[in-house]
């Protein structure tokens, strides 16, 4: 990545790009990121780190993950890269007929409809258990402090947290609801600066890290969680928790002008970024901020959605392969349908053939592009009582139409949009990147690898550029400091443009990427707290 002018920050910037030798943590909260660099600098490895930034996001960022949620991620370690999936699926007791008999048309967004198996414990376990240098327990012991000491809350993560007390009191009715104020809101919404401590937590991520996670799944948590699920009408029984494994897997490329981009194969949908990236490698670019770039990034990424939104569900239920999505020829296919006007995409067929996000990299050369949500904020908006964790509602993306790869089915994962990155060239680790931010994630991905292959612009230049975000059919919107020809340029074209004024919307991202001379740097995100914490 020599080739990056870190001299030059074209987008309103408050950072500049920083650099280390010895290892790097890039994520959403500063406390969370200099916890991964204590891990550093006592000894561990990049995985190790990731853990422990992953454990502290848990509780110094709540309205975006938490123990109750799935996580993912992409490993690059001794010159290969791993992929972790794990998300959980739907309990063995639920499935269409019983959703449909609810008077259901649609799953929930809220409630114990929605709570699918957790899978962020195992994650950190699995991590750790392969790759890690250092014991859970000594891993997870600085985000156990931060829960029983309390933390300051960050002004982004305030904000958020206001969003959702304030939708959570004008829709929460059932008494079941009521853990989630006691836990997190017994005074209202914390605001900016206020010292939060959560003991449930704390407890919580003790067993966890003293149990290798086997509490959570086989144990003293697991009991807990299928007793208050049994006693508000879910489904999630301990016989569930206890099947439940972490999925290793092959993660799937492209390669985009001489560069691999990498993603997670499905059930995650970093296929879209691929199918997306796969079109737009038959354009030129010459100029970001051009009429030319927005509408055929934006065109690409509503093709590659509709085949997404068709096609992606376990692989096992996939009617067509990702070989086969991601082939020249399908390419070559889709790329045919972009043209001068903004179109309403259709799903092809191909010929047969509330997230928070972490990059760590270490002094040894490996490096982890992680990710970890509830969905929507806090998720579900059930905390199991007692303990803290908050369930997550990934359920929500399962569809209710018979017949539909992504159909609920019992001990099936649903369509997932959490998705990290990485980028390699010629076999080598560039490194770990990612945008967090439910649907906007796979529009992140396109635009963070294009301002780096195509633009040349640095980690932190390609954080801070402006971003749009495709919604559906033709609407876009587009962050305020995007150029007004631009905005009315795309109206021209036929695109449903709307300014997006949202300080946290639009995706929040992390990079860092390792140059020639094994030096490291990084960028992090302007639009939230994000910290680069560096050794």
């Amino acid at each position: 990545m020599n080739h990056l002018d870190y001299l030059s920050y074209p987008y309103s910037s408050r950072r500049n790009a920083v650099f280390a030798k010895n290892g790097m943590v890039a994520t959403s909260q500063p406390l969370a990121a200099q916890v991964g660099l204590n891990v550093l600098q006592q000894g561990g490895n990049a995985i190790d780190a990731a853990v422990a930034t992953a454990a502290a996001l848990s509780v110094v960022e709540p309205t975006a993950n938490g123990i109750g949620g799935d996580c993912f991620a992409l490993i690059w370690h001794k010159d290969h890269l791993h992929g972790l999936n794990a998300s959980g699926p739907a309990p063995m007791s639920l499935n269409l007929e019983k959703v449909h008999g609810l008077g259901l048309q649609q799953m929930p967004k809220w409630g114990p409809l929605p709570v699918t198996i957790p899978g962020t414990p195992a994650g950190w376990a699995a991590m750790n258990e392969r790759f890690g240098t250092m014991s859970l327990s000594d891993t997870l012991a600085q985000a156990i402090e931060l829960a029983s000491e309390g933390f300051p809350v960050s002004p982004s993560i305030a904000y958020s947290w206001a969003q959702q007390h304030r939708e959570f009191k004008g829709n929460f009715t059932q008494e079941y609801f009521r853990h989630w104020f006691d836990t997190f809101a017994p005074n209202g919404a914390p605001r900016p600066g206020e010292l939060v401590r959560l003991p449930d937590h704390a407890k919580t991520l003790s067993s966890i890290a003293q149990t290798n996670a086997n509490s959570f799944y086989r144990g003293e948590l697991s009991q807990k969680i299928a007793a208050f699920m049994s006693s508000i009408g879910g489904f999630i029984q301990e016989s569930d928790l206890e099947a439940f494994k972490v999925d290793w897997c092959d993660p799937i490329s492209v390669n985009y002008r001489g560069y691999d981009v990498w993603e997670i194969p499905p059930n995650g949908h970093g296929l879209v970024a691929l199918l997306a990236l796969n079109v737009l490698k038959g354009f030129d670019f010459t100029d970001r901020d051009s009429l030319h770039t927005y509408h055929h990034q934006i065109e690409a990424i509503k093709l590659a959605y509709s085949d997404g939104f068709a096609h992606i569900s376990e692989p096992s239920h996939m009617r067509v392969s990702v070989k086969d999505l991601l082939s020249d020829d399908y390419a070559s296919i889709r790329r045919k349908l972009i043209g001068s006007q903004a179109r309403i995409p259709i799903a092809g067929i191909p010929p047969k053939g509330g997230t928070v996000y972490l990059s760590t990299a270490d002094k040894f050369g490996n490096m982890v592009s992680m990710i970890q949500s509830n969905y929507m904020g806090f998720g579900s908006g059930l905390v199991v009582p007692g303990t803290g964790i908050s369930l997550h509602n990934r359920g929500n993306n399962f569809s209710l139409e018979a017949g539909h790869p992504n159909v609920i089915e019992p001990g099936k994962r649903p369509y997932h949009t959490i998705i990290p990155g990485f980028l390699t060239k010629d076999g080598k680790a560039v490194g770990p990147f990612g945008v967090m931010g439910g649907f906007m994630q796979p529009q992140g991905h396109v635009q963070m690898v294009m301002n780096t292959v195509d633009f040349g612009l640095n980690p932190q230049a390609s954080l801070d550029a402006p971003r749009w975000e495709w919604k559906e059919g033709n609407k876009v919107a587009i962050e305020r400091s995007t150029s007004d020809h631009l905005f009315y340029g795309l109206e021209g074209l036929g695109h449903e443009v709307a300014w997006n004024n949202n300080r946290v919307a639009l995706g929040r991202g992390q990079i860092i990427w390792r140059n020639d001379q094994g030096i490291l740097c990084g960028g992090t995100e302007p639009r939230t707290d994000g910290a680069v914490a560096a050794w």
